[in-house]
């Protein structure tokens, strides 16, 4: 396939920004030159790369393209500094990164600091059991992940294990739990979730009784999570990282010490020699080898 660079910069824009309209304005040309390269670019590759919704949403193989077309822009604008000795834009490169609330909270945003003055970084949150699909659309260069095995492109490296722990408020669990955690009690404890993608909660619950259906909450922010619990609105997951010092004051109880829960997590990011990737990926592996076991 013949693939020219403006064809994959319009499909991208596209992308990022929901419609043709919308890609014209960023790129700075006509509605119909965009029209245009969409379709020189479907033709070149025999495929349809677009879903017309809105926004607009990439098919799997306008997906690979537009992976594929922030990749070339990474290399040329890494190929371009060494060859000058400058960025071909005055802006530090970007990279978009997928990482979970919990781990965001905790052990990973030291490591992207770390890297804060070579890169602008784009952080998106995002549950660790759905991180790998921002991979494959191209959205993210990397990502930490629950997924071990590698998305197309990438490499992954196991980084470490967070362990979550059911735990509550003294006073939930003197109210829910005073015989210990049974089904019974499980049934009519609240129970504070993350958002509708958290499932450890109920996995956990599942283990007790796969029909029960207790009372939830939703509280999508790591931080506030912690605090909902703490403040006793239900039950909830809570990783070591974050429970330790609670514990520690009497402010939270460990329900079952036999419940705790092991999530192992990986690093993925794109199968590119980046400078810049390179020195985020050695941040994230030093910082989950200081706090993850």
């Amino acid at each position: 396939m013949d693939l020219e660079l403006d064809q994959l910069r319009t499909l991208a824009a596209i992308v990022d920004h929901g419609s043709l309209d919308s890609a014209a304005r960023v790129l700075h040309v006509t509605p119909s030159a965009v029209s245009q390269r969409l379709r020189a670019l479907e033709s070149a590759t025999g495929q349809v790369l677009l879903v017309r919704s809105r926004p607009v949403r990439p098919t799997p193989a306008g997906a690979a393209l537009v992976r594929t077309a922030r990749q070339v822009e990474l290399l040329l604008a890494d190929t371009t500094e060494e060859l000058t000795g400058t960025a071909a834009d005055p802006a530090r490169p970007v990279l978009a990164v997928a990482v979970g609330g919990d781990s965001l909270s905790t052990w990973a945003l030291p490591a992207l600091a770390a890297v804060a003055d070579v890169a602008s970084l784009h952080v998106r949150r995002e549950d660790e059991t759905r991180t790998s699909t921002l991979l494959r659309e191209g959205t993210v260069v990397a990502a930490v992940t629950t997924e071990a095995r590698p998305v197309p492109g990438c490499r992954v490296s196991r980084l470490g294990t967070m362990r979550y722990r059911p735990a509550a408020a003294p006073a939930v669990a003197e109210r829910f739990f005073p015989a210990g955690v049974t089904p019974a009690a499980l049934a009519r404890a609240p129970v504070v979730t993350f958002d509708y993608a958290d499932d450890l909660q109920h996995a956990y619950v599942r283990r007790h009784g796969r029909d029960l259906d207790p009372p939830s909450h939703q509280v999508p922010s790591s931080a506030d999570f912690l605090s909902a619990i703490l403040l006793g609105m239900g039950w909830g997951m809570v990783p070591d990282l974050q429970s330790a010092p609670h514990f520690g004051t009497g402010a939270l109880v460990e329900l079952d010490p036999a419940g705790p829960v092991d999530v192992v997590l990986h690093w993925q990011r794109w199968a590119l020699r980046i400078a810049a990737l390179d020195a985020l990926t050695d941040a994230v592996r030093a910082a989950a080898r200081r706090q993850l076991t």
